[in-house]
């Protein structure tokens, strides 16, 4: 193998490794050294020092392990040359762990540490986003810029004086006291949806999921749930996440080519995860406070779970819970949502006028939804030139490349 292939498998390795472990490493280091953005840099050294060692030498056996090692050896020493020889340094360097021998074994708590260091009231709620996106579900500033359709300077600049500020304010690295979870439950649960969301249907990039993404979203879920049992959306949202994640398997080819609803089978979905959705959606009704967003959005992801087919989807329900989400949470995405419920219910004229609504207010105007969804309706009527214009329209603001091969697709068929 010639050293360019041998350091673009290393830089493929490594990019692998952080997507699934990044987090975690993140997260013990912030434990370690009490400094959240100390932490990230420390991470990112280590994997320069990896780039440049390992095509050479070989990936070591347990290379999450030889990360974070380095990277606490880097602040060691960092403290060191700052002659910060306090009992900070004294700790970590106590049974500093060998890179080649140590066994890696991830805190869960640390993640979910991270996240609500990342959410703390101080910042704002961009650039919460902004950092737990970054820092939690490892996006690169590129992939949340275009998430936010903001400049990538913009991204940068929130995530670094979003550091700054956390410095300053002396955040502590860890789980908030009970009273204060009020102020701060609602931004961590905001998050962690988005990330889901980002790894149920990624916005760019060649994958059309993120598995990885959205499971840690998931799990970060439940241990939230579990801190706080008597919050219902924190339920309603681990039900949320359970019913989507329950078709992962279904969603896409061998070769990651996507499957619409339509065309998926259903034999599948994880049945033990609509099991548990629907356990997690009856916790969050048991509490007797009423549906919020995300359990009503729960409400219709289950309507889809337990539907032997499409054609005996319950898609009256699936409006009225649209029509009442649309009173809790209104947005034009779930209006479009309700959209295709209604050209499922009741015919594809009746949900054309409530898109064209949509249109003639500008509203998803820099995005691939309306279009691809007034194409689809579009060709229902008959109407297939009209509806192949929407869709090279839709292909052409896709960021995604495999929805963007999907909507080409389509108006090729028409």
């Amino acid at each position: 193998m010639s050293e360019a292939a041998a350091v673009d498998a290393v830089r493929r390795r490594i990019d692998a490794l952080w997507r699934i472990e990044g987090p975690r490493i993140t997260a013990a280091l912030a434990r370690a050294t009490r400094d959240f953005g100390l932490a990230e840099d420390l991470a990112q050294e280590a994997v320069a020092d990896a780039l440049a060692q390992w095509p050479e030498a070989g990936v070591p056996r347990n290379p999450a392990a030889w990360l974070t090692a380095v990277a606490k050896r880097k602040a060691v020493d960092a403290w060191r040359r700052a002659e910060m020889l306090d009992e900070r340094y004294r700790t970590i360097a106590h049974g500093l762990p060998d890179a080649e021998g140590v066994s890696w074994e991830p805190v869960d708590d640390d993640v979910l540490r991270l996240v609500f260091t990342a959410c703390h009231p101080v910042l704002s709620r961009e650039a919460q986003m902004s950092l737990t996106l970054r820092v939690v579900g490892g996006l690169t500033t590129e992939e949340i810029a275009r998430l936010f359709l903001v400049p990538v300077a913009t991204v940068q600049q929130r995530i670094v004086r979003a550091k700054k500020t956390l410095a300053a304010a002396q955040v502590p690295f860890e789980v908030p006291e009970p009273h204060e979870w009020g102020g701060r439950l609602s931004a961590v649960l905001g998050v962690v949806y988005l990330m889901f969301t980002e790894g149920y249907s990624a916005t760019t990039g060649d994958r059309w999921i993120r598995p990885d993404l959205a499971n840690e979203a998931l799990r970060i879920g439940r241990v939230l749930a579990g801190l706080v049992p008597r919050e219902p959306e924190a339920h309603a949202l681990v039900a949320l996440m359970e019913f989507q994640a329950s078709r992962f398997a279904a969603r896409t080819r061998p070769d990651g080519t996507p499957v619409l609803l339509a065309d998926q089978d259903r034999t599948r979905w994880d049945r033990g995860q609509i099991g548990r959705g629907r356990a997690a959606l009856a916790r969050a009704d048991a509490l007797g406070r009423g549906r919020r967003s995300y359990a009503l959005q729960a409400a219709i992801a289950e309507c889809h779970a337990v539907a032997p087919s499409v054609e005996q989807t319950d898609w009256a329900r699936i409006v009225l819970l649209y029509e009442v989400l649309g009173r809790v949470a209104p947005s034009p995405v779930v209006e479009l949502n309700r959209a295709v419920a209604v050209s499922m219910a009741t015919g594809p004229a009746a949900a054309l006028a409530i898109v064209d609504r949509l249109a003639s207010d500008g509203a998803l105007r820099d995005g691939h939804l309306l279009p691809s969804v007034r194409g689809e309706l579009l060709a229902r009527l008959g109407r297939t030139d009209e509806a192949r214009a929407e869709f090279t329209t839709a292909a052409a603001l896709a960021r995604n490349d495999r929805t963007r091969a999907v909507l080409e697709a389509r108006a090729a068929d028409l």
